[in-house]
């Protein structure tokens, strides 16, 4: 009997539920810690970034009209499909040379259904109901930003991938972000877990590239409403990045601290009045 041929991965990007290749046809190899190559992964273009802003743009507002309720059991369906694949994120995280890969999987998952439990919660530990003098009724209520931009931490690359997306996802924003060149394939992993969620199409976009090259554009883009610079490791860069990203006053988060703040940085406050018996 002839061995089984060999079929070499072959990673695309992730863009409004979809996986197309860069449309400029880019690449680059990935290897193991031991230096064997598992597969070609798609190098995204500034072009590929503006479709991926494009297709979170059009999917945010159905998503931040979604209950809170309703986003929560869909942050919780992506838990459940990645404990069904725990065995592949492992090997995955064993390619990259992460020890320790059982235990960050399991505190990936953990992760993912804590900021479920949150959805529903976010209003009342951020919003408020506020004296004042008058005949009125006075409420201050979250509201999402809208698009978000993250460049995804290179470590631990799984834990800081779930941490970054969920924290902006779970209020209602939608994402354009951007893995890291030294352990891509944890991200396209967690993209074909989300196409098989029932995340909608758009809110979570995923671009496998060089981050220093594409987020200069993400940072100066004027449909993006906020960046996550906590994956910039160079104080210099992020400096630069931050000033692209003052072109029209996105917020921005220097370091993810931890994922209660970092769910308050993604959130507007709209404060309402309204008069008494009406």
């Amino acid at each position: 009997m002839n061995s089984p041929i060999e079929v070499n991965r072959t990673a695309k990007l992730f863009i409004n539920g979809a996986f197309p290749r860069s449309e400029s046809g880019r690449s680059f190899p990935v290897a193991d810690a031991n230096g064997k190559f598992i597969a070609n992964v798609a190098n995204a273009t500034r072009k590929d970034a503006r479709d991926a802003v494009v297709a979170a743009a059009a999917a945010q507002p159905k998503w931040a009209g979604a209950s809170a309720y309703n986003r929560g059991q869909i942050v919780y369906r992506i838990a459940e499909i990645l404990q069904g694949r725990k065995a592949q994120f492992m090997a995955e995280l064993n390619d990259a040379g992460v020890k320790s890969a059982e235990k960050q999987v399991d505190q990936a998952i953990n992760q993912i259904i804590w900021y479920a439990g949150w959805s529903d919660k976010l209003a009342m530990t951020v919003g408020s109901s506020n004296p004042v003098a008058g005949p009125f009724f006075n409420f201050s209520n979250p509201e999402p930003t809208g698009v978000i931009a993250i460049v995804i931490s290179e470590k631990p690359p799984l834990l800081s991938l779930i941490n970054q997306l969920c924290a902006a996802i779970v209020s209602g924003n939608t994402v354009v972000a951007l893995a890291p060149q030294s352990a891509p394939l944890i991200s396209v992993s967690f993209a074909e877990v989300l196409a098989t969620s029932d995340l909608p199409a758009g809110v979570v976009n995923l671009l496998t590239c060089d981050s220093d090259e594409i987020a200069f554009w993400l940072a100066s883009h004027l449909e993006v409403d906020g960046i996550d610079l906590s994956g910039v490791s160079d104080s210099e860069l992020k400096t630069k990045l931050e000033f692209e990203a003052a072109i029209n006053l996105k917020r921005v988060l220097r370091d993810f601290d931890d994922g209660y703040t970092a769910m308050q940085s993604w959130l507007e406050i709209k404060t309402v009045w309204h008069p008494q018996g009406l």
